[in-house]
C-alpha cells in the first residue's frame, strides 16, 4: 500500500464520517476498528517475514563459510603428504617436478579459498599459534624463539584450523 493513499483514504473517511451522522454509528466503529487492527497485523507480518528473510540469509552465509572452512580443513592432510613428498630424495626429475607443481596448484587454489599458513620460524613463540612439541637450550637466539616447524600450521579467514608445532629456544 502507498502510504499517501492511506493518508487520503483517512482523510476521506474521516470527513465522510463528520459530514455524515449515520457514518458515525457503532457499527461504523467497529469497522474502523477492525481495519486498523488489520493494518497492524499486516505490518507486523511484514516485519516478521523481512526478519525472518534476513535471518535465513545470515544462516545461509555462516553456513556456507563454515562448510567451506570443513573442506579445507580435511584437506590440509593432503598438504602435509605433499610437503613430506617433495623432502624425500631419490624420485626422477620429472616426478619432483610434478609433485612439486600439484603441490603448487593446491596451495594457491586454497589460499583463495581462505586458508592462510601460519608463518612460525624464527617468530617469537605465541602459544594461540604454535604449540610447543620440542624445547631446546640455545644462547644464538634470544627466549622463546621458534627454532623448527615439525607441521605447518594454518588459519582460515583469520580463524585458527591447526596450530604449528614447533621447536622452541630457552635460555640454558
Amino acid at each position: 500500500m502507498n502510504p499517501e493513499t492511506n493518508t487520503v483514504e483517512n482523510e476521506f473517511n474521516d470527513t465522510a464520517a463528520s459530514e455524515n451522522p449515520a457514518a458515525q454509528s457503532p457499527e461504523a466503529d467497529k469497522l474502523r476498528a477492525e481495519r486498523d487492527e488489520l493494518r497492524d497485523l499486516l505490518v507486523r507480518r511484514q516485519a516478521e517475514f523481512d526478519n525472518f528473510r534476513k535471518r535465513t540469509e545470515r544462516e545461509r552465509a555462516e553456513y556456507l563459510q563454515w562448510a567451506g572452512m570443513e573442506t579445507v580443513k580435511d584437506l590440509i592432510p593432503v598438504l602435509d603428504d605433499f610437503e613430506r613428498a617433495l623432502k624425500v630424495e631419490g624420485g626422477s626429475l620429472e616426478y619432483v617436478k610434478g609433485v612439486e607443481m600439484i603441490n603448487t596448484r593446491m596451495v594457491e587454489t586454497l589460499k583463495k579459498l581462505g586458508l592462510e599458513p601460519i608463518e612460525a620460524v624464527g617468530k617469537t613463540f605465541d602459544p594461540h599459534q604454535h604449540q610447543a612439541i620440542e624445547r631446546v637450550e640455545s644462547d644464538a637466539v634470544p627466549d622463546n624463539t621458534v627454532l623448527g616447524e615439525f607441521q605447518r600450521g594454518y588459519n582460515f579467514k583469520g580463524k585458527m584450523l591447526r596450530p604449528s608445532m614447533v621447536k622452541v629456544s630457552v635460555k640454558p
